[in-house]
């Protein structure tokens, strides 16, 4: 029986933290207004330096939103420090984000396209890492199409903008983005070759 406490106790915390970021689609939809301007109205968005949205996993959503707001009232000291955000999410109410959350969860990611020169490169680091350099394969978060696990906390990124996931890889690498859970991206990315980041950067935008 004590062997199946830790798992069974496990599975109610995600249960639980599912349950939680349960919001209203259509009052995050009324919501979402400001945010409009740069990740679109339904959260795919036209400029490829902001993270499209749509269809993202409700509860990464809001962690994000809430570390955003954590990182401006610490004063970047903890959660995600970014001045833009930081302003967005300072009146939000945890119903907000997950109203906010619901709404563009619910929507659908526009594909991206992967250049011909990439595919060998960052899909043979995709699917199976690089042993020699300890780097473990993208799948074992992430999935076989990049549509990572809502309950695990691992986002979705397939089909989004390169330029995004290279930025994001870079802050990992770099440690000046550190809301990872236990470090994980961290400890990737810096072991991550530019020409590394930009191969996979470019592929995710296509992966399906």
């Amino acid at each position: 029986m004590r062997k199946l406490a830790l798992p069974v106790m496990l599975l109610v915390g995600l249960i639980g933290q599912a349950a939680a970021v349960e919001g209203n689609a259509e009052a995050g939809k009324a919501k979402s207004a400001t945010c409009a301007a740069c990740h679109g109205p339904d959260g795919n968005s036209p400029a490829d330096m902001y993270p499209k949205i749509a269809g993202q996993h409700a509860g990464y959503i809001v962690k994000q939103l809430k570390e955003f707001k954590l990182g401006m009232t610490s004063g970047g000291k903890e959660g995600r420090n970014n001045a833009i955000m930081g302003g967005m999410v300072a009146a939000l109410t945890e119903q907000d984000m997950y109203d906010l959350a619901a709404y563009f969860a619910s929507q659908k990611m526009t594909p991206g396209t992967t250049p011909e020169d990439v595919v060998a490169k960052a899909e043979k680091l995709y699917r199976g890492g690089d042993m020699v350099r300890g780097i473990p394969a993208c799948i074992a978060c992430h999935g076989p199409r990049g549509v990572g696990h809502s309950l695990a906390g691992f986002p979705k990124i397939s089909f989004q903008h390169g330029a995004y996931i290279k930025t994001q890889l870079e802050s990992f690498r770099a440690g000046t983005r550190a809301n990872d859970m236990n470090g994980m991206m961290r400890d990737v990315a810096k072991k991550l070759s530019d020409d590394d980041i930009a191969a996979l950067s470019k592929y995710l935008g296509g992966l399906h």
